[in-house]
């Protein structure tokens, strides 16, 4: 037996390592609801309250609570997705870093976790995953899906803790040494989804959301006519079109973050399924052997 691999009566195990409540959410969501509806245990660790997030859903703008304590809001969001996915989930309780803007833009705020050594911030998930033992890793890639300094530090840590928690002499007092066998980077901005997405809507007669960022990628690409390949190629697909309703109510229940009539919900899950019935993913370090491409984020140990 590959060593590590779960025993024929022992379910596989899957880590999601995120950087704010919603990231779960809107990055994989389908993907780990049908892996638990599968058997296996699934586990998100967030690593930030989110409490600097600001309102982005206009019905709850001026909202009282969330407005006095977005942190105290973002938990009972958080708390309400992970009861719809049936996700189990842990805290890793660092400090939202904020997204700044403006020019210049201003310094990170002191003792927010993107300022936090690598070190520091990767202990607590290190001690997760050499208690929870997960099989399977799934994070960001270098540039944290997208450049927020929260995202690219959960990136730094999921890849510290991958390479580290298998180690008995590394993080002593964490617990005992557990060594992952995969590690995945999420493509959850996959161009070529997008731009399937975008002519389905087009060849429906309906509005696309996607034109612009669409018109900037071919803009971008010395061919004119399709996206820029990402820096990571997707080596696996996973099919879980029958979860996209779940996703979807997963995202909704971070109320304060997401727009019901927005980005997100603007191709229904009956044409997602048609289109694009999968979450893309790349390989990244696998300690197992595998063939690619993959349609299984456990192929290899099972």
């Amino acid at each position: 037996m590959t060593p590590n691999a779960a025993p024929a009566n022992e379910p596989l195990r899957l880590l999601a390592v995120h950087a704010h409540p919603d990231d779960e959410a809107s990055k994989g969501a389908a993907m780990m609801a049908g892996y638990l509806a599968a058997g296996a245990e699934v586990m998100v660790a967030t690593c930030t309250g989110g409490e600097r997030g600001g309102i982005q859903n206009p019905s709850l703008v001026g909202d009282a609570h969330s407005g006095r304590d977005m942190g105290g809001a973002r938990r009972l969001e958080m708390a309400r997705a992970a009861a719809i996915l049936g996700i189990r989930h842990q805290w890793l309780g660092f400090m939202d870093s904020g997204l700044p803007e403006g020019e210049p833009r201003p310094a990170l705020p002191a003792g927010c976790f993107a300022l936090k050594t690598v070190e520091i911030a990767s202990a607590p998930l290190v001690r997760l995953v050499r208690r929870f033992r997960p099989h399977v890793i799934v994070s960001y890639d270098e540039n944290g899906g997208y450049p927020h300094p929260d995202h690219i530090m959960a990136h730094k840590v999921a890849v510290e803790a991958f390479r580290a928690a298998g180690d008995p002499t590394r993080y002593p007092g964490t617990g005992e040494a557990w060594e992952p066998l995969k590690l995945y980077y999420d493509l959850a901005f996959n161009p070529q989804r997008f731009r399937a997405l975008h002519f389905a809507l087009q060849d429906a007669g309906l509005a696309s959301p996607y034109a612009e960022r669409l018109a900037s990628w071919l803009e971008a690409d010395s061919e004119g006519h399709t996206p820029p390949a990402g820096s990571h190629p997707t080596t696996t697909q996973v099919d879980c079109g029958e979860f996209f309703e779940k996703r979807d109510d997963a995202l909704r229940a971070h109320a304060t973050q997401v727009d019901p009539d927005g980005f997100f919900f603007a191709v229904s899950p009956e044409m997602q399924r048609k289109v694009w019935p999968w979450e893309d993913y790349s390989l990244i370090v696998s300690r197992v052997p595998t063939t690619l491409p993959e349609n299984d984020l456990f192929a290899g140990l099972r």
